[in-house]
């Protein structure tokens, strides 16, 4: 069964496609990337994420390369579509792959989440592009640092980010507390952190 357009940007066959686009060319370094890593980030088996490789590396959307037995791809040089497709994916898909990377080595990160439209947006439901990104940290990290966090992440983006820390018991007994009760009631997207905090 084919699956639909993704909310956040119609343009692109899946959600799969806009995710794995960003997480390639919304990388700070030109590195290539492995389809199993791919696999790996974007929580997909690698045979469909092999199969979407090949569409897009034969779409010119891509570059692959060979090391051994390994398929790497990258995005393409000096092409036409890069900066534009490159700014579309950050302001669509962008927050996942941006904040996930920005995050996971700050201190005191024990979970962390966007919430709001962005991720009503990212779970299915219909609307207008959302103009900002809010983010939950569970745990300890230090506020200047999730401040820097918010900025980079703001620029990279393209607009504003918007990051709240919450203590990891305030987040596991949200009663009383009519914000979380709300965040937690909407749609989440958990963002990948591997770093233990408080």
């Amino acid at each position: 069964m084919r699956k639909s357009a993704p909310p956040l940007l119609a343009i692109f066959r899946t959600q799969l496609q806009g995710e794995l686009l960003a997480h390639v060319y919304l990388r700070p370094w030109d590195a290539a990337v492995s389809i199993s890593d791919l696999a790996r980030e974007l929580g997909a088996p690698v045979p469909t994420v092999h199969r979407e490789v090949t569409r897009l590396v034969d779409a010119g959307l891509l570059v692959e390369t060979k090391s051994g037995r390994t398929r790497l791809v990258t995005r393409p040089e000096n092409d036409l579509v890069v900066r534009p497709l490159t700014e579309l994916l950050a302001v669509t898909f962008g927050p996942l792959p941006v904040l996930s990377e920005l995050l996971i080595d700050v201190a005191g990160v024990a979970e962390a989440y966007i919430y709001g439209s962005w991720a009503a947006r990212y779970r299915g439901e219909p609307g207008p592009t959302p103009v900002d990104v809010d983010v939950i940290v569970v745990g300890n990290a230090d506020l200047d640092k999730l401040d820097e966090v918010a900025e980079q992440a703001g620029r990279r983006l393209r607009r504003e980010v918007n990051i709240r820390r919450i203590r990891r018991d305030r987040w596991e007994n949200p009663e009383g507390d009519p914000f979380l009760s709300s965040v937690r009631d909407r749609p989440l997207v958990s963002l990948p952190i591997s770093r233990e905090g408080e």
